[in-house]
């Protein structure tokens, strides 16, 4: 009796986890829809939207989201919303809706159209060029031949109308300014618009019609190029010059594996202290894309870039890569002592999906499964006939989609091909249970020695709980990717961010019950490659993370700090400054450490402030420490903080907030 509860226990969960999964299917392609209606609104998408709107039927028992349709607004007809441009061409254009012509039929006065070629006619042809294209949609019946007529009349005049007349007279300064701005205007866009569009039949026609003349290629790739690079490489030597310090920026090294990036070209960039990036220079390193630059060359070529972006080396205060923390980074810092090299954190976080995919073997075991699934169906015509026959079932899936994208995976080192592939098994999941469970498929079994580990897998509920799971922890790494792509942390910034990359995944282990040891061992790996000692040291000094104690005083969070992360901190500061100065600085760090009136001050007031008070206490600081930056050259940002808020003259802040109040 218990054998024959326990496939029935498991057929019932299999049918919630079917239907779940069939109803997050119809929500997201309903909020698909709906995203790309509102984007054609705006002008951003295809006409017909104006027209149809996506609708969510539901189960009249359940009140679960069943289907999408799509409705039309003008005769509030509803229809499947595989195809949206189909269903357009067939209710709209074809006349099907009785709504949609009588809307496009203009005034009966409007039988003739001016001549193209009549200039005093063209205001008014402009007006009304839109009512009468429109107007000339036809629907199969005898109501088109006048509008056959007014086309065949519009055709008759083309024909035997006169060449434009030639476009107007321009001074030399109008030129001039034109091509100025069209010069801009293809450089700023190159990569999307090429030389050799400048010589295109059309563009010429264009240029001659408004009066300009023809394009010098040599004029346009040489000297206005030259001109351009000048200008622009002399804009970013003074913003350079003027600034105090710079923080260079070298991206490219290190080939991507997620997100869209330039193979073999490195580029450097420089970030000055008011927030501004300024493009340096690129570099093409010799053969190809996928070998690696060693790490002395890129040494060679960070050194190089410093030397040649400022006369003064110590103005770079440090550099930041996608590679080669280990080797070149650190060995100019030994060699300046003065620099904090630090490694991308863009990098680093993407990278933990490759570190899963090679230490967590469970992410290794999904994927060997769906390539099984996969391998199956594309390569047993009997199968992917079965399945194809259940997915032309689905309204959401449309035969005008050609190859169904469960069947292949684009590329196993790309993080994106990976996810677009499993989220395509789960959007299935009910299609593939259809098809093991078909009585078609048991030729398939008797054919094929895949066929029946494959129907076992789809209907073992682990298997898909385990999709579920691998998917969710590329989504939660990417998801980091992006917030640290939009946001751009700064370096006191970065501890919390990979405790809170520790907390998501911690969580993420206990929802799909995951051992935790494993991969917190696999986090604290990367988390070793990428951690400088700047991060512990800007942490402490940001008072942004300022804990209060039991005795109501706010202190930096050394004691979230490990021993060896606060001896990095001592090690760094006394690494910045000189051997004289040393002792100093260290003393003044123990003040931080234990006694920061100043803080304490403020924080207490905060607790009894208005909202007016607040934003003039914030404005107090925003001032008080722009004035003292503004001052002051400080070698890199921790070095910066620390002297702000750390040294003996604290009470001019005091003095400030005392005045204010």
């Amino acid at each position: 009796m218990a054998e024959s509860t326990e496939p029935q226990n498991d057929n019932q969960l299999a049918v919630v986890a079917t239907e779940d999964m069939a109803v997050r299917t119809v929500n997201k392609r309903y909020e698909g829809l709906r995203t790309v209606r509102t984007k054609a609104i705006k002008g951003k998408g295809a006409w017909y939207w104006a027209h149809l709107e996506p609708i969510l039927v539901r189960n009249p028992d359940t009140d679960d989201p069943k289907a999408v349709k799509l409705r039309c607004n003008l005769c509030e007809a509803v229809f499947s919303a595989s195809n949206p441009s189909r269903t357009a061409s067939e209710h709209l254009k074809r006349g099907t809706c009785p709504n949609f012509n009588s809307l496009l039929k203009p005034s009966s006065s409007s039988h003739s159209l001016p001549p193209l070629s009549s200039p005093s006619s063209h205001k008014r042809f402009s007006n009304q060029g839109l009512n009468n294209q429109q107007y000339l949609l036809l629907s199969g019946g005898k109501e088109d031949l006048g509008p056959l007529a007014m086309l065949e009349d519009s055709v008759k005049k083309l024909k035997s109308s006169k060449p434009l007349p030639p476009g107007p007279q321009l001074t030399k300064t109008q030129i001039d300014s034109a091509l100025s701005l069209l010069t801009d205007w293809f450089y700023e866009s190159y990569g999307s618009v090429s030389f050799p569009s400048l010589d295109h039949p059309k563009f010429k026609a264009f240029m001659n019609q408004v009066g300009l003349p023809e394009i010098s290629r040599p004029d346009f790739m040489y000297s206005r190029l030259d001109s351009m690079y000048e200008e622009a490489k002399l804009e970013s030597e003074v913003k350079i010059r003027d600034a105090e310090f710079y923080q260079l920026v070298s991206d490219g090294w290190k080939s991507k594996t997620f997100g869209n990036g330039e193979e073999g070209l490195i580029k450097f960039m420089v970030n000055l202290p008011n927030g501004t990036t300024l493009f340096r220079k690129a570099f093409f390193p010799c053969g190809s894309a996928s070998m690696a630059v060693p790490a002395a060359y890129a040494e060679e070529i960070m050194w190089e870039t410093i030397t040649g972006t400022c006369n003064v080396a110590r103005k770079c205060v440090g550099i930041v890569a996608d590679k080669y923390k280990a080797k070149s980074l650190r060995n100019l810092e030994i060699q300046n002592h003065w620099m904090v090299n630090l490694s991308c954190q863009l990098q680093g976080v993407g990278s933990l999906i490759k570190d899963f995919s090679k230490g967590l073997p469970l992410f290794k075991i999904v994927i060997d499964n769906c390539l099984k699934i996969t391998s199956l169906f594309n390569n047993n015509s009997q199968a992917r006939s079965i399945l194809n026959k259940f997915l032309s079932q689905e309204s959401r899936f449309s035969v005008s989609f050609g190859v169904f994208p469960l069947l292949y995976c684009e590329n196993l080192q790309n993080s994106a091909s990976i996810t677009a592939m499993l989220d395509s098994f789960l959007n299935c999941v009910r299609v593939l249970h259809l098809v093991v469970t078909d009585n078609s498929y048991k030729l398939v079994v008797l054919e094929d020695s895949r066929a029946t580990e494959v129907a076992e897998m789809i209907q073992n509920m682990g298997f898909w709980n385990d999709v579920e799971a691998i998917n969710t922890l590329i989504k939660v790494v990417r998801s980091m990717v992006e917030d640290i792509e939009a946001e751009r942390p700064l370096v006191g910034q970065c501890l919390p961010l990979w405790e809170d990359l520790r907390a998501k995944m911690k969580n993420w282990c206990v929802k799909f019950r995951i051992p935790e040891g494993i991969v917190e061992r696999i986090i604290e790996r990367r988390f070793r490659k990428n951690y400088h000692p700047a991060w512990s040291t800007a942490f402490i000094l940001d008072p942004v993370y300022l804990m209060r104690d039991a005795s109501g005083k706010y202190l930096p969070p050394f004691k979230c700090l490990t021993c060896e992360q606060e001896k990095d901190v001592d090690n760094l500061i006394t690494r910045l400054v000189s051997r004289e100065e040393a002792h100093a600085a260290l003393m003044e760090l123990m003040k931080w450490r234990s006694n920061w009136s100043f803080m304490k001050w403020v924080w207490g007031q905060l607790q009894v402030q208005s909202s007016i008070g607040l934003e003039r206490v914030q404005k107090m600081i925003f001032i008080a420490a722009h004035s003292k930056l503004k001052n002051r050259e400080f070698g890199n940002e921790e070095e910066k903080e620390e002297k702000l808020f750390a040294s003996e003259d604290d009470d001019m802040l005091n003095e400030v907030f005392v005045d204010a109040h």
